[in-house]
């Protein structure tokens, strides 16, 4: 199995991992609800019948939309086909698979486990373009595996823990022409990096319930380290094209090899709360902090061929933490059919233009959520949630040694559509 999507939450993170998305996730480790609250708070599974599944999936399309505003291109040659062009819609459909089960081993010990797609991401351009050599295309796929565990310690505290087995695989294209080729232009030849491993992290959790409304959970997600290794090629689509890729992947020439990769994914810490303020209304917030600054320069290494040891590419990320807020609200309208409503700010970890990257054009969003929730039996629940996520106007002023100077602004947005069903058993 592999998850990939498009990231829906700031950077490259994919919150889409079980119900919630009409609430735009607020209350997501306090509210526990069905068996995805393995993945938010596994503490929650405590508040669980003796047996539960859950399983859904997410569509999400984001669009980011290129306008020069004075681009440089660097290397290439002038009348190449990198100077021309904006690239399109960058975004497209993504969709992103979640599945849980929860068993209860006896009334206050309960074992779980979890598979999703924490983080994903796809940019990819029409060709040409004026930022092809900086990115053509990118793509990162994940799947986590999360056994978990959770003990009611008592009646007002439960306590939760997992450990993840993570995957993760990305692909990276772009025009290969770089400053050590003499401002050669190569319009018809690319570059492809694939690199992926996996790796182990985990994560804990405790839910408190303050009172028959009021409930608080508390969860961390560690970061988890990957040392990625794979390979850069090239190829080509026309005569020449292929020619001067042939030269380029030469042993001699060095410029295809393998290569090695260290990248750390963050950590998250959640605060929720849930409030049942009447029979009909109950209120959600979400406080919750992401520790982008794991995620600095990305230097990929050249690990054969006559340049082993030297940088093949370096991608400038240079992230901050973030912040997140989401504050939810529930109106039962019948025993069966209850209504859901949410508002979300996601910082980005972007800290400004000239950090920017055309394969993250990423900035600050808000989200705007509606949703509804229907039991068509006591044990049967089916949720379906749109979320619209509004994006400020992103400006860009990324320059590389091999890509020149992309300088403009992104018209960018994110629609989420989301359906989950759970059984209880």
């Amino acid at each position: 199995m592999a998850f990939s999507g498009t990231a829906g939450a700031s950077g490259f993170q994919l919150l889409e991992q079980g119900s919630g998305l009409g609430n735009a996730y607020a209350g997501s480790a306090a509210k526990a609800s069905d068996a995805s609250t393995i993945f938010w708070n596994p503490a929650g599974m405590t508040q669980l019948q003796a047996r539960e599944v859950s399983g859904g999936l997410t569509a999400v399309r984001p669009s980011f939309k290129f306008d020069d505003q004075g681009s440089q291109t660097g290397v290439f040659s002038a009348g190449g086909p990198a100077l021309a062009g904006n690239g399109g819609d960058a975004g497209s459909w993504a969709f992103i698979p979640n599945g849980y089960v929860s068993w209860a081993l006896n009334k206050d010990l309960y074992v779980g486990l979890g598979i999703g797609g924490p983080f994903g991401l796809a940019t990819k351009y029409d060709k040409p373009w004026k930022g092809s050599a900086q990115s053509d295309e990118f793509d990162i796929e994940t799947i986590n595996i999360n056994p978990s565990i959770a003990y009611r310690v008592n009646e007002k505290v439960s306590l939760g823990a997992g450990v993840s087995w993570q995957k993760i695989k990305a692909d990276y294209y772009r025009q290969a022409a770089d400053a050590s080729q003499g401002g050669l232009a190569l319009p018809a030849v690319q570059s492809h990096m694939s690199i992926d491993d996996d790796a182990w992290g985990w994560n804990i959790g405790a839910l408190f319930t303050l009172s028959p409304a009021t409930k608080v959970g508390l969860s961390y997600r560690s970061a988890i380290q990957y040392h990625t290794d794979g390979k850069i090629t090239l190829s080509g689509d026309t005569a020449a094209g292929n020619a001067a890729a042939a030269v380029l992947s030469s042993p001699a020439f060095g410029r295809a090899s393998d290569v090695k990769a260290d990248l750390k994914v963050p950590d998250t810490f959640v605060l929720s709360v849930t409030q049942q303020l009447s029979d009909r209304w109950e209120m959600l917030g979400d406080v919750s902090w992401t520790g982008w600054s794991s995620i600095q320069n990305v230097n990929i290494i050249r690990t054969s061929g006559v340049l082993n040891g030297q940088p093949a590419e370096i991608l400038p990320a240079d992230f901050q933490d973030t912040w997140r807020v989401a504050l939810g609200a529930n109106y039962k309208y019948t025993d069966s059919i209850k209504f859901m409503f949410g508002i979300a700010y996601d910082q980005t970890p972007v800290k400004n233009a000239t950090a920017r990257l055309t394969s993250l054009p990423d900035n600050d969003r808000t989200w705007f959520t509606v949703g509804t929730q229907w039991k068509p039996a006591k044990e049967q629940t089916v949720e379906l949630g749109a979320a619209y996520l509004y994006i400020p106007t992103t400006n860009i002023n990324h320059s590389t040694t091999a890509g020149g100077t992309v300088i403009g602004n992104y018209d960018s947005s994110v629609w989420i559509l989301g359906a989950q069903y759970s059984l209880a058993f």
